[in-house]
């Protein structure tokens, strides 16, 4: 099997790790938070040039645009470099996401735009959806780890950056529903309606959404609060997301709604769930 490496060990990189360990192949981690993050089966080294020395193949998950392409610009420097393809599965937009595609290629490393959906729990369960894009040599090239990241991936375009904006309308929708759901729940609960019997019959009825099937039941009304996604990076993925459609000029009517909502909750509650959003918004 191809040997891979996997720089960034958070919630959802460490999950990726474990998937491609489990898939049979040889994994080399590297996180600035140190071994301690490591996964089991993996070998952890302590610095990217590293991973660049050890591997065919990089798979990043990283917290932003701005980390990746740092990233990148050490992979590149990297001497005695074997890694020919790098597989991005962070959130950094469109606009970066080409950036670092020709950064890479200008020093001969294919890129492949894949970032995830589904959380930390849907990539242990293999459920996640990894959506990606590239050129054709380079998508068939990666195949085997994006098949080893999870059982559900779709391919959206043929350079990188396309898979980035269906990521940032998807967690932009995901942001909205869950918004907009709290307050209609709060509605239903300040006249009397139990919670789990309104969740029941939206999530049966057209208003059904992924915070009604799965936020909410799993996370608000057991008050468990672990999705593993923190409301500062939907904040940052939402001012993304309003900051690259302004860019091409289209309506962002809501998306300014959206990102101011989210903006304020992040400021109140640095790095709490965003599941916490309900609470913050009745005032729970």
């Amino acid at each position: 099997m191809t040997v891979v490496g996997c720089i960034g060990l958070g919630n959802m990189g460490g999950a990726l790790a474990a998937n491609l360990v489990g898939a049979g192949h040889t994994v080399v981690t590297h996180d600035l938070a140190g071994p301690d993050r490591n996964v089991d089966g993996a070998t952890f080294v302590t610095d990217v040039a590293d991973v660049a020395r050890l591997v065919d193949i990089v798979v990043l998950s990283l917290p932003d645009g701005s980390v990746s392409e740092a990233v990148a610009r050490r992979l590149v420097t990297a001497a005695e470099r074997r890694v020919t393809h790098v597989v991005d599965t962070s959130t950094i937009g469109p606009l970066a996401a080409g950036a670092i595609g020709a950064l890479l290629g200008e020093a001969g490393i294919a890129y492949v735009d894949a970032p995830v959906s589904g959380g930390a729990a849907g990539a242990r369960a293999r459920t996640l959806m990894v959506m990606f894009s590239g050129s054709d040599d380079a998508c068939d090239h990666v195949w085997p780890v994006l098949a080893g990241l999870s059982d559900r991936r779709r391919r959206v375009g043929d350079r990188p950056g396309l898979a980035q904006a269906v990521k940032l309308a998807n967690n932009f929708l995901s942001a909205t529903a869950l918004a907009a759901t709290s307050e209609a729940v709060s509605f239903g609960v300040s006249v009397g309606v139990d919670m789990t019997v309104m969740l029941e019959v939206l999530d049966a009825s057209s208003g059904g959404n992924t915070a009604t099937s799965d936020k909410f039941p799993n996370h608000v009304v057991t008050g468990r609060y672990g999705s593993g996604f923190t409301n500062s990076l939907m904040a940052k993925d939402v001012e993304l997301y309003l900051r690259e459609v302004e860019e091409c000029g289209g309506p962002s009517t809501f998306g300014q709604l959206t990102a101011r909502m989210w903006r304020g909750f992040a400021a109140a509650e640095p790095g709490a769930d965003f599941t916490r959003i309900y609470p913050f918004l009745t005032g729970g």
